[in-house]
């Protein structure tokens, strides 16, 4: 029914284009004769649109950069943008657009898309990719059924834009985090488990109890908002086999998915948390700061370890690196619980992820496909990864080179090249090609490559890899090969019921995560079982097991959808 409300909208949508004024300010009353929506006749006239991201964009620069001002002159459009600040997720604001109808053109709705497809936001895109998105389709070609919403409602709500299509991981940007500086002082230790990791702390702190005349940190989290998932609750999957799904962990087997925490070997994980903090070398302020306190910490050089990823981090990273810091910056490795364990950070699981979609907000979005169409083309790949050539890159010899200068800038001075060239900002608002894949050309779409990432590396950098036999980060962790290719794809960007039970029960686990986690980690140690057991408990009695089936029964429909095979 949901599926049959959808196209009624989007009928009832192109007749109201019909008498309506396009988006911005297109200033032309053409219309396609084929899709019946407003064109803005010329395909370059100016036209603004309206977008919400439902991430943090600190550099963004209302597109006065330069990959933003060239944008503007290929297609004409502008981008009146916003963006989620903080640790929201964009969970807030969604919401309030859902409850009150006021909607951007354009939205990167992430993991609340489902709040806006429930509230008839959001367009199928199926056929405006049919009949205007020839770079989307070849893009995507045999990865068209992913882009499907669900088994039941196969309409195209969103393009994905986060993820690369064909990607391959040529470097390592997660695993657990330890500065060079301590590295280098202890010989370059061998680190492989959790153990090792805390002995590695532990021996650096002891002799430099200060840092800059400042406390030295061992370790610190970032557990405000969602942010926690990141750097305390999924490490305890990642750490014991888990596949990083989120909230839940999913037999591969049997598809049978239930919350992560319920593992026994993940409580292993809190239980060393624990340990960690009654041995101060846990933060304590770790469950109480904000996240700029915790990135301030970072900027500042005096946290030696992290359990995080380096999106989550990088902005104070790139202090460091503008400061000139590169020994107060980090190393990656794979720690695992035990020896016995694989982190399964390499793993692929296919063209999946978080996208772009148009709501019905928008009065022109056969411009607005075709302006995602033309981002997704080579001309606009190569503009979005590589910039502007002769500026901030040359053609020598039929191969792009980014030169000394600009990638001196790009990696030390990060935050303000950003904001100057708009390199790497307008990712997510079309699709691409992962790293490792070529143009026609013979050059790669993106600049993470393995000569381009070791070109990118600072001395110190090449130091710490040379001293674990490694050329890049991947090296020390377990490969693609040793992993099989998830069958489900990212569970992250699974959408799952936004009414009914799921809601209000994943609502109640949530909550009780949030606050039994970090007092299980705080608890004095002979009572972390007790509070351990009285958690578990909580999730059960708040209706865990109910959502884990109703999850399940998603995933195993996601498998057939993916697949083609059926599932029982």
């Amino acid at each position: 029914m949901r599926s049959l409300n959808k196209k009624i909208g989007v009928f009832a949508l192109a007749g109201m284009l019909l008498m309506s004024a396009g988006c911005g300010n297109s200033g032309d009353n053409a219309v396609d004769s084929n899709s019946g929506n407003r064109t803005g006749g010329d395909e370059n006239s100016p036209i603004s649109f309206t977008f919400f991201g439902a991430d943090a964009s600190p550099n963004w620069n209302n597109m006065k950069d330069e990959v933003g001002k060239e944008i503007t002159a290929k297609t004409g459009v502008t981008l009146n943008a916003e963006f989620d600040v903080g640790s929201g997720g964009g969970q807030d604001k969604i919401s309030l657009m859902a409850a009150s109808g006021d909607y951007p053109d354009l939205i990167f709705a992430k993991g609340e898309l489902g709040k806006l497809v429930d509230s008839e936001a959001i367009i199928d895109l199926t056929e405006l990719i049919e009949e205007h998105a020839p770079n989307i389709k070849k893009l995507m070609s045999e990865n068209m059924n992913r882009m499907k919403y669900s088994i039941e409602d196969q309409a195209i709500y969103s393009i994905p834009t986060n993820i690369g299509v064909g990607q391959q991981y040529f470097d390592a940007v997660n695993g657990f985090q330890i500065q060079h500086r301590v590295l280098k002082e202890l010989g370059y230790p061998e680190v492989k488990t959790i153990d090792d990791f805390e002995n590695v702390l532990r021996a650096y702190v002891e002799n430099h109890p200060t840092t800059d005349g400042q406390p030295t940190i061992p370790l610190t989290l970032n557990a405000d908002g969602w942010k926690m998932m990141i750097t305390v609750t999924n490490q305890a999957n990642n750490t014991t086999n888990g596949m990083n799904d989120g909230e839940y962990h999913v037999d591969p087997e049997t598809y049978e998915a239930v919350l992560h925490y319920k593992r026994p070997v993940e409580r292993e994980y809190f239980r060393w948390l624990n340990k960690l903090y009654h041995n101060g070398l846990l933060d304590k302020d770790s469950f109480v700061q904000k996240e700029d306190q915790y990135k301030a910490k970072i900027a500042s050089g005096r946290v030696l370890g992290l359990t995080s990823v380096d999106w989550e981090y990088g902005e104070a990273e790139n202090a460091l690196k503008a400061a000139g810091k590169h020994e107060y910056t980090y190393a990656h490795f794979p720690v695992t619980l035990s020896e016995e364990y694989k982190d399964h950070a390499m793993q692929s699981f296919g063209v999946d992820g978080y996208g772009i979609s148009i709501t019905t907000a928008c009065k022109n979005p056969v411009r607005a496909i075709k302006f995602i169409d033309w981002l997704a083309s080579d001309e606009g790949q190569v503009l979005r990864n590589w910039g502007i050539e002769g500026k901030h890159y040359n053609v020598e010899d039929g191969v792009r080179v980014i030169p000394e200068d600009v990638l001196n800038r790009k990696v030390n001075d990060t935050n303000n090249f950003a904001k100057e060239t708009g390199i790497d900002l307008y990712t997510i608002f079309g699709p691409r090609y992962g790293d490792g894949v070529k143009d026609a050309t013979g050059n790669y779409y993106t600049t993470n490559f393995p000569e381009q990432i070791i070109a990118s590396y600072s001395e110190v950098e090449k130091e710490t890899l040379a001293a674990y036999n490694a050329t890049t980060w991947k090296d020390l962790f377990p490969s693609e090969e040793e992993l099989p290719v998830k069958e489900w794809g990212a569970l992250y960007n699974m959408q799952v019921p936004t009414d009914g039970d799921y809601q209000v029960i994943y609502q109640k686990t949530q909550d009780i995560i949030q606050k039994r986690i970090p007092a299980a980690i705080l608890e004095a140690p002979d009572k972390f079982d007790q509070v351990y057991d009285e958690f578990l408990a909580k999730l059960d009695k708040a209706g865990a097991r109910e959502m884990e089936e109703q999850y399940t029964a998603l995933v195993k429909a996601r498998v057939e959808l993916f697949t083609g095979k059926a599932i029982d």
